[in-house]
């Protein structure tokens, strides 16, 4: 049973670019990972003692032998959707590979790892799951959907692939979960699409081998056509409470501005209790507040300002596709982030970026930074044709706004020899809406209503105190505008050079 004594927690528990979440538990304490897609290291994991509260212990793909992100991997490409589980002492994630191999399993005794090289699995198809029957057989279920019972070790079938229920007639049947429960096996498929149709549907057979029946109160969970805040809510997975009770994982977004509205942070996990009556499980809608144990505590978050003096980045610093040894540095110079440039431009894959998600609407992030004689500075992207940078060369320090195949060069200004703090900020866009009595478009002098869900302000810091130099549409860095599956990441790169950051720090600001 669930405890009586409640709380209200916030959501989502994961906030920004940490799409398609799964869980497992273990005793008392639970694991998470998300999606990295084009980003290195891949597949973020997390660990909490309540659900609620999480903190990211590091990364399962952490090395370039276990992932390989070609150059020419396209934004939104690489690593799609993981699957973790807990079977035998032994803790599994299994995901995909997206156009660099497929799907391939990596097993590790204790979360924080070592990680096993990858074992390639031949089954095709996208967002594997697994699953272990009463026999000690392992069920790998793919996107389409399928199921093929699978040697664990080596990654081959042994049976199948098998076709299983794909959903309720709408589009893109993926993200299958397969959970045996009592004497019925339920299959969790995402459906609708990733996008405002996402849902969650669900049905269950005596084996998974099938045959299977659809629940009569499909979707399980879905906010399609709806004013809830949580939009596009799907790719759930099921977890059951050290004291019984049932939960789900699942991402969302908060798309804000005026239509057709924007999210800016990408999809993000949030969570929401589960009951079950008449052998179904149901969930309500997904708020972005729900109640909680009273008996939760958090677990600890990560600091908000990073100077650099461990041995090695933090697991939330993230660089697209590869991050070469020869590329960064901590002990070149103590405290400092060392960059050195693989690349000549952040409009084209190769270049030299550490950056950390965006998880806030409203934030400030800034960076210390010694300008040399290369070209280098601070920068919100969301891919190589979506971004917006605080560039320092040559004494001069320039804002440049990268939107699709438009570059341009918005301000600039000379700055002083010596250490200079970048910041970037966003604030939420306060859209009033139309009346009966003014029905127009609330804008400006030219009559454009605001319609971005957030300004963008690019500023440095000086002796003589904070000049902003450009203040920028949000809506342009949005999933809407660059399309793909990921969100928002600030960060320090350099295009010339060699470039040295003393801090970076990461403030929400709502």
């Amino acid at each position: 049973m669930r405890d009586t004594q409640l709380r209200t927690y916030g959501n989502p528990v994961v906030p920004g670019f940490h799409p398609d979440p799964s869980v497992c538990r273990v005793g008392t304490d639970y694991y998470l990972v998300c999606s990295s897609f084009e980003y290195f290291p891949g597949v973020p994991l997390f660990h909490s003692r309540d659900l609620v509260h999480w903190r990211q212990l590091g990364n399962v793909l952490d090395r370039p032998g276990q992932l390989t992100l070609p150059p020419d991997t396209p934004a939104s490409g690489g690593v799609y959707a993981p699957t973790i589980r807990h079977h035998d002492g032994l803790f599994h994630v299994i995901t995909t590979n997206v156009g660099a191999g497929g799907n391939f399993l990596v097993t590790a005794e204790r979360p924080e790892g070592p990680w096993s090289d990858p074992v390639w699995v031949d089954v095709p198809g996208i967002d594997p799951d697994l699953a272990w029957d009463e026999n000690g057989d392992c069920w790998c279920a793919v996107a389409g959907v399928a199921v093929a019972r699978i040697d664990t070790r080596t990654g081959k079938v042994l049976e199948g692939p098998l076709p299983m229920w794909s959903g309720t007639g709408l589009r893109d049947p993926e993200a299958p979960h397969l959970y045996r429960v009592g004497e019925w096996w339920y299959l969790l498929v995402a459906e609708g699409g990733t996008a405002l149709g996402h849902g969650v549907s669900v049905a269950r057979a005596r084996s998974p081998r099938g045959p299977w029946e659809a629940a009569p109160g499909n979707p399980l969970v879905s906010h399609r056509g709806t004013r809830e805040p949580v939009q596009s809510t799907g790719h759930a997975d099921l977890v059951q409470a050290a004291d019984g009770s049932w939960w789900a994982v699942l991402l969302g977004t908060r798309p804000r501005g005026w239509f057709p509205e924007f999210h800016v942070l990408g999809r993000e996990t949030f969570l929401a209790p589960v009951e079950w009556a008449d052998g179904w499980p149901r969930m309500g809608p997904v708020r972005e507040r729900h109640e909680a144990p009273a008996a939760w505590h958090p677990v600890g978050q990560p600091p908000a300002r990073d100077d650099f003096t461990a041995p090695d980045l933090a697991p939330h610093w993230i660089s697209p596709r590869s991050r070469p040894d020869g590329s960064w540095s901590l002990t070149e110079r103590p405290g400092w982030l060392v960059l050195t440039a693989t690349g000549d431009s952040l409009d084209r894959a190769g270049h030299t970026f550490v950056g950390r998600r965006q998880q806030h609407a409203d934030c400030r992030a800034a960076a210390l930074h010694e300008p040399g004689p290369g070209r280098a500075g601070l920068t919100v992207r969301v891919d190589e044709a979506h971004h917006y940078d605080l560039e320092v060369s040559g004494g001069v320090v320039s804002v440049v706004a990268r939107i699709g195949p438009v570059r341009q060069r918005i301000a600039e200004r000379a700055v002083p020899p010596g250490p200079l703090t970048l910041v970037i900020e966003t604030r939420t866009t306060r859209v009033p809406p139309p009346t009966a009595t003014a029905p127009g478009p609330h804008g400006d002098a030219t009559g454009v209503r605001p319609a971005g869900p957030d300004a963008v302000t690019l500023s440095i810091e000086t002796p003589d105190g904070v000049v902003r130099l450009a203040e920028l549409d949000g809506r342009y860095l949005s999933t809407e505008v660059a399309g793909g599956f990921t969100g928002r990441v600030i960060g320090m790169y350099v295009t010339e050079g060699r470039a040295a950051f003393d801090w970076f720090a990461y403030t929400p600001m709502s």
